[in-house]
């Protein structure tokens, strides 16, 4: 009974070792986002989880790496940055009770049981506890390196304010709830000289903030800036959480939260351009039937180039979007070829801006896509127009859209007005495109009846019926 006691202390005292096993319910293969996220740290000096609740953001993300870092103590799989010395580190949430409650209890263990969070129990040098008025709250935790030295965290709140963040380079900085911006640039410069690690893990309550911004243009959504990371997380990637858990969860959320809780989602409110949940339209893929009319829309750039397809139901008339493009830095040939390869004869509403000037070589890009063998015509651009008709399909259930085009959910979850009401330009390709495909949907046919190029504005759609 004596030895039976000991084992369940210590293995109580080595929760670190539980997570991302080669099997069980806990295992590498079923956390594929985590993982990521993790892998990212070797490339990415700021990363960012933006991920709904309950999926493991803090003990399973920020907490595990943090404490992989303090200890030094890797596990066999890992792949993302690695520290071979004792490292300095912050450790951050809202304010000072909830970082008692979750961060605290996360490394350490529940007040009276330290030892038995995610830092091991025999790698726990010592701990010093934070004045302010918050019972057994600890400021400091001494960790045991690998290496025989000793990292240390400090657990700071974002209401101690900004001058509470100032002081000494940091090597790793971990911000376990949105922070204010000020407080964000000055982690940032806290972990400069030492090309230090920041890692955000936190779901999006208070919507397209100007942190959440920072990191959307210049992470998934771009390649441009390698210095930033961010994956978005949902109740899908998390397979602990039963499909009960899941219904139960989305019924206790009030209704202008679930997108945020449930996927991560940052909230728009009425700057939403489409204000519509994604479940209303987003489907699993399937087979689309032959004699179903397609169409694409295309918008051009040097930045990105991105073209959506769509695919008609000729009874309900519904569009379902099934596949995108999405590349920049490329030569239109580049484009053109990944566009005949889902279908040369396929007709396609392309930008009217790319009646100007080409970006590399100086010539009409619309002249360039037709000679290398698009069958396209120019879009009706009619901005607002578009935007109706689209949102109409949307709220009348006949615009859906297929799981897999991620990058397209990416820039819908962001598409919105400023406060003066006029269309953010910031990662809107595909949100362009589909508008033209949705404006010239008319003109979509079926392989039988495509010619070489597009019929005369006048000519009749066999069909449409237009």
């Amino acid at each position: 009974m004596e030895l039976a006691r000991e084992i369940k202390s210590r293995i109580k005292r080595r929760k670190l070792f539980e997570y991302f096993p080669d099997d069980g319910p806990l295992s590498r293969d079923k956390y594929p986002k985590h993982l990521s996220f993790f892998a990212a740290g070797t490339e990415h000096r700021e990363r960012l989880m933006l991920a709904a609740n309950r999926v493991g953001k803090t003990e399973s993300v920020g907490g595990y790496e943090l404490v992989c870092h303090l200890t030094g103590i890797y596990p066999d799989w890992w792949e993302g940055r690695t520290f071979d010395h004792p490292v300095k580190a912050w450790a951050a949430g809202d304010t000072s009770q909830t970082v008692r409650e979750i961060i605290q209890e996360k490394l350490l263990g529940a007040v009276g049981d330290e030892g038995t969070g995610l830092i091991p129990g025999d790698c726990i040098v010592n701990t010093t506890a934070k004045g302010g008025g918050v019972p057994h709250a600890v400021d400091t935790i001494f960790v045991r390196h690998s290496s025989g030295g000793v990292s240390r965290v400090v657990l700071k709140s974002y209401d101690q304010k900004r001058k509470s963040f100032q002081g000494t380079e940091q090597d790793i900085i971990w911000l376990d709830e949105e922070p204010p911006l000020d407080i964000y640039t000055k982690c940032l410069i806290r972990t400069m000289t030492t090309n230090g690690l920041i890692m955000c893990t936190f779901t999006p309550l208070l919507g397209l903030s100007d942190v959440v911004l920072s990191f959307l243009p210049g992470g998934k959504l771009s390649t441009e800036n390698t210095r930033k990371f961010v994956v978005m997380a949902t109740w899908d990637d998390a397979p602990h959480l039963s499909d009960r858990d899941k219904e139960e969860l989305w019924d206790s959320i009030p209704p202008f939260q679930r997108d945020a809780r449930a996927k991560g989602i940052p909230q728009l409110g009425s700057g939403a351009i489409y204000p519509v949940p994604e479940s209303e339209f987003v489907c699993m893929p399937f087979e689309i039937p032959d004699y179903w009319p397609r169409i694409y829309g295309l918008d051009v750039g040097w930045n990105r180039t991105a073209a959506v397809w769509g695919a008609v139901d000729p009874e309900s008339w519904t569009i379902y979007l099934y596949s995108e493009h999405y590349q920049g830095h490329a030569e239109p040939s580049v484009h053109a070829d990944a566009i005949r390869a889902r279908g040369a004869w396929i007709p396609g509403e392309i930008d009217p801006g790319a009646r100007g000037r080409g970006q590399k070589d100086g010539e009409h890009l619309y002249q360039a896509y037709r000679d290398l063998g698009l069958n396209i015509k120019e879009a009706d651009n009619a901005i607002e127009a578009g935007l109706h008709k689209t949102f109409q399909r949307f709220a009348s259930g006949r615009l859906r859209v297929f799981s897999t085009l991620q990058n397209w959910l990416s820039e819908f979850r962001i598409y919105r007005r400023d406060d003066k009401g006029r269309i953010v330009k910031d990662n809107d390709h595909l949100m362009d495109a589909t508008r033209y495909l949705v404006m010239g949907v008319d003109h979509a046919t079926t392989e039988v009846y495509a010619d070489d190029e597009y019929r005369d504005e006048g000519d009749y759609n066999e069909i449409s019926g237009y």
